[in-house]
């Protein structure tokens, strides 16, 4: 009995011991440079926002947080790298509405469950999808380019399955057939749309606005609940179909085993970068709503409420996975 006692008693000094080196691994985070993955490449909306972010972040951290884009496959292909990364905070996933609350819908194995595999940190912003066309093209509004589908297909094109699910929708509603072309960024898909090689364009207000304001391109609707402030002459979509409203998103995810301490400070660092001057800034620039107060229990709940959405959508448009 003795000896059992004594073989216990040291066990618990070592796991005792062992506490502050614990402790101290994980208060000691970060302790070297930051991944963030971005689905899209450059100079898509979630593009810029991440980078600007970023900039603000790594000074609240002390660490450089290094952006990189990994498009394809309506953002799986970033998804999955996070997802086969450690989880160890060391590897932010920039999720947006297309690969975290579409691809669940539209595909039959994406690979990952955005619910399960991942946790929130922290949402960045909220806008209004716009299409827009080029500025010689006789196509001038929703409702002509309804009725111009219904002579031939019009193409319109973006870069996720979220968009293309707007694009379908819109389409659903008139009752018409268009041809969607996809896209691995905004950025070509805006240069064809200039180049009358893609008739409309859909996608971020973003990457898109300072070229409408600009005036490069000529913007026909806008996807929100009410019309854009920055383009106050640009119909809202739902004042030609009133059921349509559909935003873009974009957030901060990690892998959902990631120890809460380093979940921690990057949720309090992200939180204390959102309400920066810069980050302030960009949000009036872009015409983007700010989701600041979508922390990571929020963020949690509106990404399930997205992929309830999305699957009535689908199913009205006659969308099934593949």
């Amino acid at each position: 009995m003795t000896r059992f006692i004594d073989r216990r008693c040291a066990l618990i000094a070592l796991a005792a011991a062992a506490l502050p080196g614990t402790a101290l691994a994980q208060s000691d985070f970060p302790n070297k440079p930051i991944r963030v993955i971005v689905p899209f490449a450059a100079g898509s909306g979630a593009d810029g926002a991440t980078r600007v972010i970023a900039e603000q972040m790594q000074r609240i951290l002390g660490q450089t947080l290094m952006v990189e884009n990994r498009p394809g496959a309506s953002g799986a292909v970033a998804v999955l790298a996070v997802k086969q990364a450690p989880a160890d905070g060391y590897t932010i996933l920039v999720g947006t509405n297309s690969p975290m609350s579409v691809n669940p819908v539209v595909m039959k194995n994406p690979g990952y469950d955005s619910t399960k595999d991942f946790k929130p940190v922290n949402g960045i912003l909220r806008s209004m999808n716009v299409w827009y066309v080029a500025n010689e093209s006789p196509i001038r509004s929703i409702p002509e380019l309804v009725a111009a589908s219904k002579i031939k297909p019009v193409s319109v094109g973006s870069y996720s399955a979220g968009y293309q699910l707007g694009v379908e929708w819109v389409a659903t509603l008139g009752g018409v057939k268009v041809n969607y072309v996809n896209y691995k960024g905004q950025a070509q898909a805006i240069t064809d749309v200039i180049g009358r090689t893609l008739d409309v364009g859909m996608g971020d207000m973003s990457g898109a606005l300072p070229l409408i304001q600009s005036g490069k391109i000529r913007a026909i609707g806008v996807s929100g609940a009410t019309r854009h402030p920055a383009l106050p002459n640009v119909p809202a979509i739902r004042e030609t179909f009133p059921e349509y409203e559909n935003y873009a998103w974009t957030s901060f995810f990690v892998r959902a085993e990631t120890p809460s301490d380093a979940h921690g400070k990057l949720v309090t660092a992200m939180q204390t970068a959102l309400r920066s001057p810069e980050m302030k800034r960009y949000f009036e620039v872009n015409g983007s709503d700010p989701m600041t107060d979508f922390g990571p229990e929020r963020m949690a709940e509106h990404l399930r409420l997205e992929i309830v959405r999305f699957r009535r959508v689908a199913e009205a448009a006659g969308i099934k996975p593949e």
